[in-house]
This record gives C-alpha cells, sequence and structure tokens, in this order.
C-alpha cells in the first residue's frame, strides 16, 4: 500500500512540473526532490521518463473522465453541462495564466519533441470533442456536432493561449461571455 502511495505521489509531482515547467525540461531529479526522495527510490517506481509522461497522461485521461462524468450529473441541461466546460477558463484563470492550459501545452510540446506519447495526450482532447459532441447532440443539433464540438475546443484553446500571452482578465471573461452566447444560439 505505502509503495501505491509512493508511486502516486510521485505520478502527481511528475504532472505539477510537468505543466508548470514542461516536459524536456523536467529532470527525474525535479520530480525525486519535490517528492522527497532518493533516486534510487524513485527507479523502483519508475525506471524512464517516458515510463511517468505515460502515467501522468493516464492520471490526466482518468481525471478528465470524472470530471466530465460530474458535469454529466451536476448539469441539468446540454447548455449548462457545455457552460461548465468553458467555465474551466475562469475556474483555473490562475493556472492558465502563468502556464497555459494543462492539455494544449503538452500535447504541443509532444508534437514539437515528435514523442511516441503523443497519441494519449490527444486522447485528453478526443475525451472533451466526445464529451461536447454529445451534449450538441443532445440540445438537438446532430448534424453539425462534432464540427461544433471542434469549434469550441479551438475557441477554448485560443482563449487559453491568449490569456497565458496577455494576462488579461477581462479578455478572458468577455470571451466566456461569447462563448455563452454561441452556445445559447446554437440551442436556439
Amino acid at each position: 500500500m505505502a509503495q501505491d502511495t509512493k508511486r502516486a505521489q510521485i505520478v502527481e509531482e511528475a504532472d505539477r512540473l510537468f505543466y508548470q515547467q514542461g516536459f524536456d525540461h523536467t529532470s527525474f531529479a525535479d520530480i525525486a526532490d519535490a517528492v522527497g526522495i532518493s533516486r534510487g527510490n524513485f527507479y523502483y517506481h519508475f525506471k524512464t521518463k517516458d515510463e511517468i509522461l505515460d502515467a501522468v497522461i493516464e492520471r490526466r485521461i482518468v481525471n478528465t473522465q470524472a470530471m466530465l462524468d460530474r458535469w454529466e450529473i451536476e448539469g441539468e441541461t446540454p447548455e449548462a453541462r457545455i457552460r461548465g466546460f468553458i467555465d474551466i477558463l475562469v475556474v483555473n484563470a490562475d493556472k492558465i495564466r502563468q502556464f497555459g492550459c494543462p492539455v494544449g501545452t503538452l500535447t504541443s510540446e509532444l508534437t514539437k519533441l515528435g514523442h511516441p506519447s503523443l497519441s494519449g495526450a490527444k486522447e485528453l482532447f478526443t475525451l472533451f470533442r466526445q464529451w461536447l459532441k454529445r451534449q450538441f447532440e443532445a440540445m438537438g443539433v446532430t448534424e453539425k456536432a462534432d464540427e461544433l464540438a471542434m469549434h469550441l475546443l479551438m475557441r477554448s484553446q485560443g482563449v487559453a493561449t491568449l490569456s497565458a500571452a496577455f494576462k488579461d482578465d477581462s479578455f478572458v471573461r468577455h470571451e466566456v461571455d461569447q462563448m455563452y452566447r454561441w452556445v445559447r444560439d446554437q440551442a436556439a
């Protein structure tokens, strides 16, 4: 049990460091120091940084699916559920302003590196895409549901990127309000 807890701590700290510093700029030593273990103990749990990355991606997939499931239960209407997705930009505004979108930044970095774990990172976007598509279908917009899902993903990524670049909360709030109106228009 203690080994599972230590492994989970390593994955949690690696996730945080990969987000804040980037995968390529985070070393074994950085992660071991953050967890407070020796490198020897570290290697007991993970032999390579790629193994850690795969565990981080799996953690993110599990957490994202749990969040989507929660939105599904808590949102009374498809529009309300989609607003939950849009609200990420406000709820996580400080982190996004400082480090960008955790999904977008990881995917971009792995693309530049030509890393084999890119397909796992893209799965996070796929989870959001499929979930948003189902929400638009539930709103009755079945023919364009995937197109609308991709549009909303693209727009949220653009807002996250510009938020990190310009550090402008009023811009983010304005764009979130625009996205709310856009979703409401799709429902009509």
